[in-house]
């Protein structure tokens, strides 16, 4: 299985954390964030990309679906921080190729006042490199 999760991660919180130092990071989706703004960032979906699997059906390439959820507790500003910092995840996962298949709000309860989610895909290969198709 071709596996980018790590990598790709640390990227993303290397970059946050660089611009919103009170940031909190996680690789996987917590709907209870204990202190806010937070990130959750994971991959939702790994799988062989058929169309350049050899005779043996060995993978050469998978494509992956990365999902993202931005949460803001700010009770003035809240979306305008989620957007803020789902600018900077987009400019990265832009840069290493990947497609945005959307973004949109989620509607939360209290102490959560805004929540952004959306999804990324590309195609990567066995060597790691990635194809937007």
């Amino acid at each position: 299985m071709i596996d980018i999760e790590n990598e790709l991660y640390n990227v993303v919180a290397e970059t946050l954390r660089a611009t919103f130092p009170n940031i909190n990071i996680y690789s996987k989706l917590n709907l209870s964030p204990p202190e806010f703004p937070c990130v959750c960032f994971e991959e939702a979906d790994n799988a062989a990309y058929r169309r350049t699997q050899d005779s043996g059906s060995l993978e050469r390439h998978a494509e992956v679906v990365y999902e993202v959820n931005v949460f803001s507790g700010r009770t003035s500003g809240a979306k305008a921080e989620c957007k803020a910092i789902f600018a900077a995840i987009d400019d990265v996962m832009e840069f290493f190729g990947f497609t945005r298949l959307g973004k949109h709000p989620i509607d939360e309860e209290a102490p959560i006042k805004y929540r952004l989610s959306g999804r990324y895909r590309a195609i990567v290969s066995e060597k790691k490199e990635i194809y937007r198709r």
